[in-house]
């Protein structure tokens, strides 16, 4: 297999959220695409963040392109020269009140869409939080905190008693591997 070779690139909109890049390209074959259009984002951290109590803390807010309510884990963008963990930390703290004295955990590094977003998605893990600070929300923000067993909230996901997203589904598995394999060391 060969690479594509992008021919001609053009912003079509770009904003503080992203942009929207039309790319023109030959494929191996010779084919041309005259209209691929990328979605350029920042790369994104999560984290399943656990309490003392081993309560998952949750995030639920409205979701308009999902037209619904979502419960997630807390996630966000990297903001100026922050780091992945800075951003991570920053973004738990605003959305959840939460930090803990433990450092985040890396669980893995994933690319969200690679067909049509140039970003990855970084997932960690926060053990032993605890709730220190208010919620300091940005205007467009309406988040309510929810705690649930960490050990059953996979049961939720699998009965579709919750309504979540893919990025909350993968966090949560990717965290409750590393916990079975270091208990079993």
């Amino acid at each position: 297999m060969n690479k594509w070779k992008t021919l001609k690139s053009e912003y079509i909109h770009k904003s503080p959220f992203g942009n929207i890049r039309k790319d023109h390209c030959k494929l191996p074959n010779g084919i041309v695409i005259d209209d691929y259009y990328v979605n350029e984002y920042s790369d994104w951290v999560n984290a399943v963040v656990i309490t003392k109590e081993n309560k998952i803390v949750l995030v639920e807010q409205y979701r308009n392109a999902g037209e619904g309510f979502f419960l997630e884990v807390p996630a966000g963008k990297r903001e100026g020269n922050e780091t992945h963990e800075e951003g991570l930390i920053r973004e738990v703290k605003e959305e959840t009140g939460y930090t803990s004295l433990s450092k985040p955990i890396l669980l893995g590094e994933f690319m969200v869409n690679p067909a049509t977003q140039n970003n990855v998605v970084k997932t960690y893990l926060i053990q032993d939080a605890f709730k220190r600070y208010d919620q300091y929300l940005d205007d467009t923000e309406d988040i309510k905190v929810k705690l649930y067993e960490f050990d059953r909230f996979g049961d939720y996901i699998l009965t579709n008693k919750i309504k979540t997203q893919l990025f909350t589904v993968n966090a949560y598995l990717l965290a409750k591997n590393f916990i079975l394999e270091k208990q079993q060391q």
